[in-house]
């Protein structure tokens, strides 16, 4: 038999269901129902009492970098290329295997506490090779998210040496990933073109041909700053959307990050092609990127997600924390209290996400992975007891999340990691440093 998950409630097809359970085998939801009526039906499962606690769907971070985690607090406040250099290309010559892994440990670590049951890893560090994506993977398992491992593709020169590759080797290398995790219901490996500016038209229509062969989506950083928009124009004489479309690789498969500089043009064919998002309000905000036009995109059709970027760039990795900025941000940016309401910014961190990935994830549905997060609707954030989707995007703290399952299996208990302690993991990223700052004063 398999395991009976006993709550106050649970939300499900759009709603909240009072004195509701989840039946689940293999880590898949088998049944949801009345407590009663699946207590009687499976009396020989293993029974998880929640009781006093409300089962909402895992988030899913659709955009995240895990190495920038160890990064955070480095180069804050400055204009974007002077954080990227700073940060990013100042610290990668220090980046080990072992520097991964640990960065990796700590992103996903972190935010499973605050409710994320799979993550998008936008990954670039590859140092001509497979082992740092492997250390990626390896943290995801010893810490029990479920992963998609969006291995990027990176051929501008001007980068860091870890991050470039030929296209040839970055096509073989992503592509025998793929294959070693395939039918894997926890690792999952989609092609990702870095972007416009840092990946030649070649290797944006390989990964593009890849992600065709393989089945899966793509994804590809898109008009995050102006100077991206004006380096396009410059050396193509198209904005970054038509400059894409002209290697024909704007289509369904395509999950872009930021989106920020668009004109009307640019978001008209995105919607027509059925076209996803990624949008990471924090780090647009904190990185002064600008302000993507949601509801426009919304309108035109482009399916949204959202995700938290890299932690040296928001510098929180919650996507309930994304769902909030979403909202106000655009309610601000439109002067208009009803632009972006909260369920559809719940939806972008949930079941939207599952769709746009691909994945059986984000939704609390038969046949769905069981991926969930318990939450204690007594905390003081959550209260009073008006309209719970909107005190869980608006006003609802941390430490109202209790419990974190993934695959059925629990991940988090009372606010604490269970897989891998966070005192460990402090202690990993806390020597990191000690190290690194030993190696920098050496020259």
């Amino acid at each position: 038999m398999g395991n009976l998950f006993i709550a106050e409630s649970i939300y499900t097809n759009g709603t909240f269901k009072e004195q509701y359970s989840l039946y689940v085998e293999d880590g898949v939801i088998k049944e949801i129902g009345p407590t009663e009526q699946l207590k009687g039906k499976y009396q020989g499962a293993t029974v998880h009492s929640l009781e006093g606690k409300t089962i909402i769907p895992g988030t899913v971070n659709s955009h995240n970098h895990s190495f920038q985690s160890l990064l955070r607090g480095i180069a804050v406040d400055r204009p974007f290329l002077e954080w990227r250099d700073e940060a990013l290309y100042k610290y990668t010559p220090y980046l080990d295997e072992e520097a991964i892994y640990t960065g990796a440990l700590f992103a996903f670590g972190e935010m499973l506490r605050y409710g994320v049951t799979t993550v998008s890893d936008f990954f670039y560090v590859h140092n001509n090779g497979i082992a740092y994506d492997e250390a990626v993977i390896q943290a995801a398992k010893d810490v029990g998210i479920r992963l998609v491992l969006a291995r990027t593709m990176y051929d501008w020169d001007g980068a860091p040496k870890a991050y470039i590759e030929t296209i040839d080797d970055a096509v073989s290398r992503t592509y025998a990933l793929a294959k070693k995790y395939q039918g894997n219901s926890m690792i999952h490996i989609q092609p990702a073109p870095h972007s416009p500016h840092a990946a030649s038209p070649e290797m944006i229509k390989a990964g593009h041909r890849l992600a065709c062969e393989i089945d899966t989506p793509f994804h590809i950083h898109v008009a995050e700053e102006p100077f991206e928009v004006e380096e396009i124009l410059e050396k193509y004489g198209l904005r970054p959307v038509h400059y894409l479309d002209s290697l024909g690789v704007v289509d369904e498969r395509m999950i872009a990050i930021h989106l920020v500089w668009l004109e009307q043009a640019e978001i008209d064919l995105l919607g027509s092609r059925n076209t996803s998002l990624a949008y990471c309000p924090s780090s647009n905000m904190f990185l002064a990127d600008g302000i993507t036009k949601i509801p426009d995109l919304v309108k035109a059709g482009v399916n949204i997600t959202l995700g938290s970027d890299g932690a040296c760039s928001n510098n929180r990795i919650s996507v309930f924390e994304e769902m909030r900025m979403c909202s106000i941000l655009q309610k601000v940016d439109r002067l208009d209290g009803t632009i972006v309401n909260a369920q559809q910014v719940f939806d972008m961190g949930t079941k939207n996400a599952g769709e746009i990935l691909r994945l059986p994830i984000g939704k609390l549905e038969q046949g769905m992975q069981a991926d969930f997060v318990a939450i204690d609707t007594n905390d003081l954030s959550l209260l009073p007891k008006t309209n719970l989707i909107a005190n869980i995007v608006y006003s609802m703290q941390p430490n109202a999340i209790k419990d974190v399952y993934v695959k059925g299996k629990q991940i988090v208990g009372d606010g604490k990691l269970l897989t891998v302690s966070g005192e460990a993991i402090g202690k990993r990223v806390n020597t990191f440093f000690e190290k690194t700052k030993e190696k920098m004063s050496r020259g």
